[in-house]
């Protein structure tokens, strides 16, 4: 597929590519495509996850990043939060089993029942 402008992609182009599969995303202007999320993926999307985004999250002001990781099949959530003085993220936490925080919003969740073959 080929971009629309040379500066490539923006968010609204996703909205008129119906040929593009579920799982597209939109980095500096190119389109990623990725499988529907699985247990094992390769090292290139958790790169991404780690680097790429969360510095252009950070760059766009988003206070809250998430990222949840399989950690020996089982769920751990790191979360980190905008340092708005430096636009970068801090690392506020990494959850196993359980998480809890009141921010952005209140929750309560048991990860252990995320995975499959867990008991509930």
């Amino acid at each position: 597929m080929r971009p629309p402008r040379a500066e490539g992609w923006f968010a609204e182009d996703l909205d008129h590519l119906p040929e593009a599969p579920r799982h597209t995303e939109l980095i500096d202007g190119a389109l990623v495509f990725t499988a529907s999320p699985q247990r094992f993926v390769s090292p290139e999307p958790a790169h991404r996850d780690r680097t790429v985004k969360l510095r252009k999250y950070a760059e766009a002001g988003i206070r809250h990043y998430w990222c949840i990781e399989d950690e020996d099949t089982v769920p751990a959530v790191h979360i980190y939060e905008l340092d708005e003085p430096t636009s970068s993220y801090a690392p506020a936490g990494i959850f196993r089993h359980t998480l809890q925080r009141p921010l952005p919003f209140d929750i309560s969740l048991d990860l252990d029942k995320l995975a499959p073959g867990q008991s509930a």
